[in-house]
């Protein structure tokens, strides 16, 4: 072998790693693609959080409504979830997310079926500074769900099946889609300096105005109200259920509010997910202390439910602004949606509408309240656009929700027949009970 063939061999032997360093860093991901890849897991695993809270609305509702309306709450909440995911594809995501698609700028956005990237983003060239549109869709469809089980547990115990699923499918295709653009997708609520970070008005006021107008339209469950004016306490079947939905619902919200920080690409991001995460449970943790604390007080024992639907309001509460508070911040704005659920609930008996689970003074009174309180720990917000988007979210949707509940009360009827809703809607709608062996003595 001569000696230019053996330096050629050599020269070859020495080229070989550097040439597959090379293709090694053809293949290597940017930090585009790092922050693309860790935004979407993000989005994922906080969407597997909030879909677990449909769990949580229905053990809660199953738990305080009574045994023979247990399977009706039942059903409502798999029906609902599953109908929210349907015409969210089909209709809400890209009416509440229209890009440069708006039918009417920042007012009404565009009418088209989601669609999704190809498979391994083949051929497509995605916006590596956000995350992918299947983690996305799959997140906020999550919130608009949350939003339907919000009406369920106030309507329960006297609405038919299939009025309340047809209400469902206007309110998560139309109506919550429509006023959510007005501030996430861009909307001109968003343009005036509205801030809701994960949706105290956006979902929970949204839910809380759509029930409290079925509640008004639909009245008050058969002897709640004696005619002298009392209240007559009608116990839920299991507070063990009750419970355990509530704790559900608690985990399910880091994830509520984790994951709207829609960013996890930087530490930066990673650190305020984290911030948000302590400012929820120091938030939820105040609402129960001060509800149980004032029941003491005011009714010489301690009262579960109310305990429960404090936590609930102070998680409620903290997500319009879950990142700028610090803990002490966070503890104070939790701890008043506490106290508002303990007081609002005899009000609302007051003025007899009845409210099976108390979803009215938690998810539209606290989210009302902790709208107000953005201002309070962020300069951004001012108090005169908060009020402002408030009155106008609710107007709209309790005009939309009244049209929709009236038309449905005229044309199929919303209520069922006295004697059905003293047997319970279980065997009446749907001919089967959760407890059949409790329920034959």
């Amino acid at each position: 072998m001569n000696s230019m063939t053996k330096l050629g061999l050599a020269a070859t032997l020495i080229a070989l790693p550097q040439l597959g360093l090379a293709q090694e860093a053809d293949t290597t991901p940017t930090n585009a693609d790092i922050g693309f890849i860790f935004t979407t897991f993000m989005f994922l695993v906080s969407g597997f959080l909030v879909f677990f809270m449909a769990a949580g609305f229905a053990m809660l509702e199953a738990g305080l409504v009574r045994g023979k309306n247990v399977a009706m709450q039942l059903t409502k909440n798999i029906s609902l979830f599953s109908l929210a995911s349907l015409f969210y594809y089909i209709l809400g995501y890209n009416l509440m997310y229209p890009g440069d698609g708006w039918t009417m700028q920042g007012m009404l956005g565009a009418f088209s079926i989601t669609a999704l990237e190809p498979v391994g983003l083949a051929g497509a060239e995605p916006d590596l500074t956000y995350a992918s549109v299947g983690s996305d869709f799959f997140f906020q469809l999550m919130f608009c769900a949350a939003t339907a089980s919000i009406v369920s547990g106030a309507v329960a115990e006297r609405i038919k099946l299939w009025p309340f699923l047809i209400f469902t499918i206007v309110l998560t295709a139309v109506i919550y889609p429509v006023q959510a653009s007005w501030k996430w997708g861009g909307g001109f609520l968003d343009e005036m300096g509205f801030l809701d970070f994960a949706g105290s008005t956006v979902v929970h006021s949204v839910g809380g105005w759509a029930a409290l107008t079925g509640a008004i339209i639909l009245g008050p469950r058969i002897g709640k109200y004696a005619k002298d004016g009392r209240v007559i306490p009608i116990p839920g079947s299991n507070l063990a259920l009750a419970t355990l939905g509530t704790f559900i619902l608690w985990l399910g919200w880091f994830g509520f509010n984790g994951g709207s920080q829609l960013y996890m690409d930087t530490a930066g991001n990673v650190a305020d997910i984290s911030r948000i995460f302590s400012n929820t449970n120091i938030a939820a943790a105040s609402g129960a202390v001060v509800a149980l604390i004032l029941t003491q007080m005011l009714y010489k024992k301690p009262d579960l439910t109310m305990i429960l639907n404090g936590a609930l309001a102070g998680l409620v509460s903290i997500t319009a602004e879950p990142l700028t508070p610090s803990l002490f911040q966070a503890m104070l704005i939790g701890g008043v949606g506490g106290a508002i659920v303990v007081f609002a609930v005899p009000m609302l008996d007051k003025f007899k509408i009845d409210d099976v689970v108390g979803a009215i003074p938690v998810h539209l009174f606290a989210g009302i309240w902790g709208t107000l309180a953005v201002p309070l720990t962020n300069s951004d917000a001012s108090f005169g656009t908060q009020i402002i988007s408030i009155l106008i979210v609710g107007a709209f949707v309790v005009v939309a929700s009244a049209v929709v509940w009236m038309l449905l009360k005229g044309t199929m009827g919303l209520r069922v027949t006295e004697e059905d809703e003293i047997n319970g809607l279980d065997m009446a709608e749907l001919g089967m009970e959760a407890y059949p062996e409790f329920s034959k003595g």
